[in-house]
């Protein structure tokens, strides 16, 4: 399963953010690492598809698709050379596929912050420069070790040696390399080391507001987050206070609630969709009349035999076939048989390319 890790400063509100993904009743305190191991919480991925094919199907079981969320302990400058919870916070970044980045956006005079002010740019900084320090280090192991293997008479290595010292500058500009356009032979290379540099993840930003943002829709710290990320980063603005105290209602409280504060769904939903697009993950289907639906999780460019897989490696071995069929078409059917008379599905071999939304039946000899 895939994990996102909530990084942030201290302070910043990761621990009731995880609390209201996951309504698990993480320890919540208003002083520095409050979080000293991480917390794990499996979210299920909301999706207004589920309950249109519940309505086909009938299904006696639901399974959605699902994430992994990662409170991590607060970093601080410094994090690099072992201040605060130093390497072990960065090892717990290392570990996830993807990150949370909670930029507090809200003053409150019972929670302090470690700089003593509120400054969207100065924390994204701190966090930044930590995490590019980090790799600065493995990007000079790496060239390192390489120019060691080049002396040695690998000469074909030279081109690998003179990437990394590529990479290397970057990082001691303070660039993340999430930032730079990689070519395929490149992107091979990273392969090798690709968990052990932490400014290649994806990374969101969320801005955690005060509960005034949601009467007013103004925030003078969530607007210098949105002009710091520019277009190439995503923010997702959230008052992670109220979601916390949405998430601890029941399903009618939570309506009557979120009526009043006129929200039309909880940003934890805009969240955890944004979370599951920036995996880069999409869904494919599998619905028995009378039986189970389930949801799963896969990335772009996955076959037909890779995805029958990941509900049973005995599937993947003796995959025959696959029958599909496209949420959109049965939509607009109404129902499997329409979508049958009407031809919407169709027999699709192992390499198929499986398509977002996409209902299969896989068919498969049983091995031994």
């Amino acid at each position: 399963m895939m994990q996102i890790g909530i990084v942030g400063l201290p302070n910043a509100g990761k621990s009731t953010l995880f609390n209201a993904l996951t309504k698990a009743g993480a320890t919540v305190a208003s002083y520095p690492f409050c979080t000293i191991n991480p917390n794990f919480g499996v979210v299920t991925v909301p999706d207004t598809r589920l309950k249109r094919l519940s309505e086909i199907f009938q299904p006696k079981k639901l399974t959605p698709s699902a994430i992994e969320f990662v409170d991590i302990a607060g970093l601080v400058k410094g994090a690099s050379q072992g201040q605060g919870l130093g390497n072990k916070f960065l090892g717990h970044i290392r570990n996830v596929d993807a990150i949370i980045h909670l930029v507090r956006c809200f003053t409150d005079p019972d929670v302090s912050h470690p700089s003593g002010k509120i400054s969207p740019a100065d924390d994204i900084a701190v966090v930044e420069t930590e995490l590019a320090l980090a790799d600065l280090e493995m990007a000079e192991k790496q060239v390192e070790n390489t120019s060691k293997l080049v002396k040695g008479g690998q000469n074909e290595r030279a081109k690998e040696l003179e990437f990394f010292r590529k990479v290397k500058d970057t990082l001691g500009r303070g660039t993340p390399l999430r930032k730079l356009v990689f070519g395929k032979e490149e992107n091979e290379w990273l392969k090798l080391v690709f968990r052990n540099f932490l400014t290649l993840k994806t990374i969101l930003f969320v801005a955690n507001l005060d509960d005034k943002y949601l009467e007013t829709g103004k925030n003078e710290y969530y607007e210098n987050l949105l002009t710091l990320s520019g277009e190439k980063e995503t923010v997702i603005p959230i008052c992670a206070k109220i979601e916390m105290e949405i998430a601890e209602l029941s399903e009618d409280e939570a309506k009557v609630f979120m009526k009043e504060l006129k929200l039309e769904e909880a940003g934890l939903n805009r969240l955890i969709r944004a979370a599951y697009k920036l995996l880069g993950l999409n869904t494919f289907f599998t619905c028995f009349e009378g039986g189970e639906l389930s949801a799963w999780s896969f990335e772009s460019g996955t076959t037909a035999v890779k995805a029958a897989g990941k509900i049973h490696t005995d599937m993947e071995k003796g995959f025959i076939k696959a029958e599909v069929m496209n949420f959109q078409d049965l939509d607009k059917a109404g129902s499997v048989a329409s979508a049958r008379s009407q031809g919407c599905w169709r027999l699709e071999g192992r390499d198929y390319i499986v398509r977002d939304g996409d209902i299969i039946t896989f068919k498969f000899s049983k091995t031994s």
